[in-house]
């Protein structure tokens, strides 16, 4: 009889065959999941009803005392009314194409004339003085808003004011003109009134864009442009307030959230 050949033991492998094998994550994926929480987070935001008038100034003047580290006494709280807040219609703030619909009904019958005609008239329409300023914490961000107003823009453009591709002369140049809307960041807005060229005699509506970007960051929670923010609030926008001549509309789901920001001091930053 021939001799058998040995047979050699199978080899069997320590990993489990029915498992998957674990796919490393990558820098991409981990922005992508980020991305995805975002959307996640805003969407249940659709879910909370909105906050009234009263809640969202609370919301506002406690992030205004985290940013600036102060403590207002109650009759310096008392002195800005909830009547101060624009408040959005139901679910409009999810959807900027309705946003313009929302700002014209603010103003009544007289949106025509405020919001709509070109032409300046000496002693009433001061030129480069805008009816309604939108702050964003990006340009992109600020382009966006002002979809929203396309239908009121037919006979007066509205201007951007903001850095990016933008020069200052640029921007001086067209606040010679009429302006009802306009749209941008702090740091520019600022600098713009400061050098007298962008007026705020007809300001009636400040519309805060509270989206977040990717990295959950906001127009209240971005470093830099927070503190920007909060600066041209006090110098400008604080006193217009007090005097019941400004109406601030916090647009975003951070206005629906505010409801559970309810009482809280000392807000995160960032």
């Amino acid at each position: 009889m021939g001799s058998r050949k040995e047979q050699k033991p199978l080899k069997t492998s320590l990993r489990n065959p029915k498992r998957p094998r674990r796919r490393r994550l990558t820098l991409i994926d981990s922005k992508d999941n980020n991305v995805t929480q975002n959307k996640q987070n805003i969407e249940s935001d659709n879910n909370i009803q909105p906050a009234s008038a009263s809640e969202q100034l609370r919301f506002f003047l406690d992030q205004f005392q985290s940013a600036k580290g102060l403590q207002l006494s109650s009759l310096e709280r008392e002195s800005i009314k909830d009547t101060c807040m624009l408040e959005l219609t139901q679910g409009s703030d999810h959807d900027v194409k309705t946003l313009g619909k929302d700002i014209k009904a603010a103003f009544g019958k007289s949106w025509k004339e405020v919001l709509y005609d070109g032409q300046l008239l000496e002693g009433k329409i001061d030129a480069g003085s805008p009816a309604v300023l939108i702050v964003s914490y990006s340009a992109l961000r600020s382009i966006e808003l002002l979809r929203g107003f396309r239908s009121l823009t037919g006979e007066c453009c509205a201007v951007k004011l903001f850095s990016k591709h933008m020069k200052v002369e640029e921007q001086v140049q067209l606040l010679k003109n009429r302006v009802n809307i306009a749209s941008g960041t702090p740091s520019r807005i600022k600098k713009l009134i400061d050098i007298e060229a962008l007026g705020l005699s007809r300001l009636q509506v400040l519309l805060l864009d509270m989206y977040p970007d990717v990295k959950g960051y906001s127009l209240f929670s971005l470093p830099q442009v927070r503190d920007e923010f909060w600066e041209l609030y006090k110098n400008y926008f604080y006193e217009r307030m007090v005097r019941g001549d400004l109406r601030v509309c916090l647009y975003g789901p951070y206005q629906l959230a505010a409801v559970h920001l309810k009482g809280k001091r000392g807000l995160p930053n960032d």
